[in-house]
């Protein structure tokens, strides 16, 4: 029976374990696909906490962990058009993602262009298209100054290089053991913690027009001070979080509106194709090391995305 890594309640890494669970059949609008490689985010161990998604029914254990895959179509539900057995595809998961077998809903499915590998395929779905809708959302000018929080991580490394991209300049906090690698991205790289007020004025002394968190909770709160006052009148959000939307909520911010459209998913895929867009894939775990995978990410030391891939 097909292997897949689940949490079986509520609460830390203790509740996970592996688990045998016959391959899910696609229902309407739905492809049922081998997976060749699953995208591993924070959203994944924040689900597994108990954190919920507006509208999305109480769980029903064991649930599979995971939010975005790429792989191979091997079956199709009713009413889909346009993807067929054996197409190469990517996209949100329907019912987890740590799993050999899983379904995707043709809403927020794409097919893989050939040249694009399931390792990068499988980055798409969730984090870069976070990172393009956040950075869509501010709507920044081009020589506008944007302050990325957690910028070494998997959206914040999607975001940088979009952000650079419309012409802004990107100031992002993380590690010291990720300077080099930030400022590889031509990212003005800054160290958070105690004094990174200070730091971050250092490096934008006219303050910074926007800021793009990924952390929240006490760095979210101490860095929205290097906003520059507003001007005129300023129809797009200033201060984001795909993070804490309840402390961005008290500083007066907004969270990341997530367009969760095929249009998104087709522009980061097409992106992605042409070399514009790198994941940065920086480690790749065997499903049966899901666990270490999810761990890699969970601590916040993990270097662009991490990636888990089954093999064929």
């Amino acid at each position: 029976m097909p292997k897949a890594y689940v949490y079986i309640a509520n609460g830390g890494p203790e509740v996970e374990t592996f688990a045998d669970l016959p391959a899910p059949e696609p229902g309407p609008d739905q492809l049922a696909i081998a997976v060749r490689a699953v995208g591993v985010n924070p959203v994944d161990w924040k689900l597994r906490g108990g954190s919920t998604r507006p509208g999305q029914p109480a769980p029903v254990f064991p649930v599979v962990l995971g939010v975005e895959a790429a792989g191979v179509v091997t079956a199709v539900g009713p009413g889909v058009t346009g993807f067929a057995v054996g197409d190469e595809v990517l996209g949100g998961t329907v019912g987890g993602a740590y799993a050999e077998y899983t379904l995707l809903s043709v809403a927020l499915a794409a097919h893989k262009p050939a040249a694009l590998s399931f390792r990068a395929a499988a980055c798409l779905p969730v984090a870069a298209a976070t990172a393009y809708d956040g950075v869509h959302q501010l709507a920044l000018p081009p020589g506008a100054t944007l302050l990325i929080t957690g910028v070494g991580g998997g959206v914040g490394v999607a975001a940088a290089q979009l952000a650079r991209r419309a012409g802004l300049t990107v100031v992002g906090t993380a590690n010291a053991g990720k300077k080099d690698f930030v400022e590889s991205l031509g990212v003005t790289w800054v160290e958070p913690g105690a004094g990174v007020v200070e730091r971050v004025r250092a490096v934008a002394p006219q303050g910074v027009d926007a800021i793009y968190d990924l952390v929240g909770g006490a760095a979210l709160e101490e860095i929205a001070g290097v906003l520059v006052p507003a001007t005129g009148d300023a129809a797009a959000p200033r201060l984001i979080t795909a993070a804490d939307s309840a402390t961005v909520t008290r500083l007066g911010g907004v969270a990341v509106q997530r367009a969760r459209s095929l249009a998104v998913l087709d522009a980061v895929t097409g992106l992605a194709a042409a070399g514009v867009l790198d994941p940065h894939v920086s480690d790749v775990y065997p499903l049966d090391r899901a666990d270490a995978a999810l761990r890699a990410v969970e601590t916040g030391h993990a270097r662009g995305k991490v990636v888990i891939e089954v093999a064929v």
